[in-house]
């Protein structure tokens, strides 16, 4: 889902190499964009996140999907 290129670092720093774009992201983001380049399901997501943050299920399920739609609009992750 996420674009195979990307370089991600475990400090939140995320790079795009056929762009030259670099962005930032907090700790729930990283864990999030990483999970998708490593092919997790939404499910898999919720399940570590909700586990390891403090956040429940509804909170996380409106904030994944605004996450989603933002990486999209950098074209960060690929429709498959």
């Amino acid at each position: 889902m996420t674009k195979k290129e990307l370089a991600i670092s475990e400090t939140g720093f995320v790079f795009d190499p056929t762009t030259g774009d670099s962005y930032s992201m907090n700790a729930v983001g990283s864990v999030i964009l990483t999970m998708l380049n490593e092919g997790k399901i939404k499910e898999e997501i919720e399940a570590e996140v909700t586990e390891k943050y403090d956040v429940d299920s509804a909170t996380f399920e409106n904030d994944y999907y605004d996450f989603i739609k933002m990486l999209s609009s950098f074209n960060l992750i690929t429709k498959n």
